[in-house]
């Protein structure tokens, strides 16, 4: 098994079409994916975002980080949320963010999160890190 993350990306034409769609049809569609996830057993997490103009930004391009208000970029440099996924291969999490209920013109990137074993195991920060999961029940 490996975990993948579904990263949902809008644009400014999807972003007004979720504003306009009552929100409990947006809790129930995601919701129902959810449960889908959950009950094939392969759900680790999901979280939805917070509107990008609430954020902000974290610039390193200068000699010191400079915050800004968000948001930053373009829509479609932004994510409004996540699924973090088990499954045994990249087809099965593409196959799962075809289901995910987005607006037309949205999409998900599929990315695969590597495990602590594909580390340097005799890393300092890596030891430090692996010990924290064990600590937290995370291996």
């Amino acid at each position: 098994m490996a975990k993948y993350m579904l990263i949902m990306r809008a644009t400014d034409e999807s972003r007004a079409r979720v504003a306009e769609t009552p929100f409990d049809e947006v809790l129930e569609s995601m919701g129902r994916f959810s449960k889908e996830l959950v009950d094939a057993g392969v759900l680790l997490a999901h979280e939805g975002l917070e509107d990008p103009s609430k954020g902000v930004v974290v610039d390193f391009t200068a000699e010191k980080p400079v915050v800004t208000d968000g948001p930053y970029g373009e829509t479609r440099e932004l994510f409004g949320g996540f699924f973090l996924i088990d499954v045994p291969s990249q087809e099965e999490a593409v196959e799962w963010a075809k289901r995910i209920p987005l607006m037309d013109g949205s999409r998900c990137e599929v990315r695969r999160v590597p495990t602590i074993d594909e580390f340097p195991q005799d890393n300092e920060w890596v030891v430090h890190e692996r010990a924290w999961r064990e600590r937290t029940g995370q291996l």
